[in-house]
């Protein structure tokens, strides 16, 4: 920031961005704290940095604004955008992520600024106050190369075609370390199948765990995963996937008809020693969403995860937030709910 002072604003770029000219843009700033503020204001957006001061309602309606800012202030004619970061609580802390340009409208710089910077430019701005930034940002998009993702299984020993699948993303963005978004999901994914296999128990039906590479980027893997083994559909039992923490867990989430309802529910009664016996009507994980929305019933670990948005595609995401108790907890609940499930002599009804 130039004007009324000097300050450094902490930003990271947002998933795809275009970069800035190498000699940056130097501009005044408009802040609004709404996409409809944005449009009632839009005479005033033009040659103009919009900084979105939008406040934190919840991930789902927040997130709206750091996926389409860009989009909605280059048609205003703005020259770039700064996001208030999607965080629930902030210690002065940037949360990147995906964002989305149309086709079509002009590819604008856009990036993700602290909490406590979006509301200091929106005092700056109430009190009239003009504001001039001088952005500078080197982002590339680079060629896409080869990932995969990673699967082990146990096989059934009376139906191993048929197939309970649990999972978490391997990939993370590049600050902080993906511990909790999602290493801790591909934990325990993987620490399902080792237990089974420590314990030398082998379910009716195939157990798989399936670490997706290339969620952040827009569920690469789990995609083309659905698209090599739709044909095999009725074959698949069960989807699970954690990605929404693994702190200590609380209950199941899980999505089917009634009677396949009714059954999960009593599953998760075998919970009760950890006091994990909650169930939701939910199977939340973008990766297994190709499965649920086409009647397979899914699954989702439930957990004390009110921290999750302190922490979530910041530099705050390391093994520091990952408790190694609760993360036992996470995998007994994800092992007994998995294994059950797959060693039932039916398949769960659709």
């Amino acid at each position: 920031m130039l004007e009324p002072r000097v300050y450094d604003i902490a930003l990271l770029a947002l998933g795809a961005s275009v970069a800035t000219p190498k000699e940056g843009i130097k501009a005044e700033v408009l802040v609004v704290q709404s996409f409809d503020e944005l449009h009632n204001r839009s005479t005033e957006a033009k040659g103009k940095i919009v900084v979105f001061d939008q406040g934190y309602v919840s991930y789902p309606v927040s997130v709206a604004y750091r996926d389409y800012a860009a989009e909605e202030a280059a048609n205003v004619g703005a020259v770039a955008t700064l996001v208030r970061s999607i965080a629930s609580f902030s210690i002065h802390s940037p949360h990147t992520g995906w964002q989305d340009y149309k086709k079509g409208i002009r590819k604008i710089p856009t990036a993700c600024i602290a909490v406590e910077d979006a509301e200091m430019l929106s005092r700056m701005a109430k009190r009239g106050t003009k504001i001039v930034i001088h952005l500078k940002m080197d982002s590339q998009n680079l060629p896409p190369v080869t990932s995969r993702n990673t699967v082990a299984e146990v096989i059934g020993s009376k139906y191993p075609e048929q197939v309970v699948l649990v999972s978490g993303h391997l990939d993370s963005w590049d600050v902080g370390q993906g511990a909790m978004d999602d290493g801790g999901g591909a934990f325990i994914s993987w620490q399902a199948l080792s237990v089974i296999h420590q314990l030398g128990l082998r379910p009716k039906r195939t157990m798989r765990a399936v670490l997706w590479t290339a969620e952040e980027e827009g569920l690469v893997g789990s995609s083309q995963y659905y698209d090599a083994h739709k044909v095999n559909i009725s074959n698949y039992d069960l989807v699970m996937e954690s990605d929404m923490g693994t702190f200590t867990p609380t209950g199941m989430g899980f999505l089917g008809n009634e009677q396949a309802t009714a059954i999960a529910q009593e599953v998760i009664k075998l919970l009760a020693p950890i006091n994990a016996t909650t169930h939701k009507p939910t199977a939340e994980g973008g990766d297994i969403s190709f499965w649920v929305k086409n009647n397979v019933p899914g699954g989702s670990l439930l957990n004390q995860n009110d921290r999750y948005f302190w922490f979530h595609h910041s530099d705050g995401d390391t093994m520091s937030v990952q408790d190694p108790h609760a993360m036992d907890l996470c995998a007994a609940a994800w092992t007994v709910f998995s294994y059950v499930i797959a060693d039932m002599c039916d398949m769960l009804p659709r």
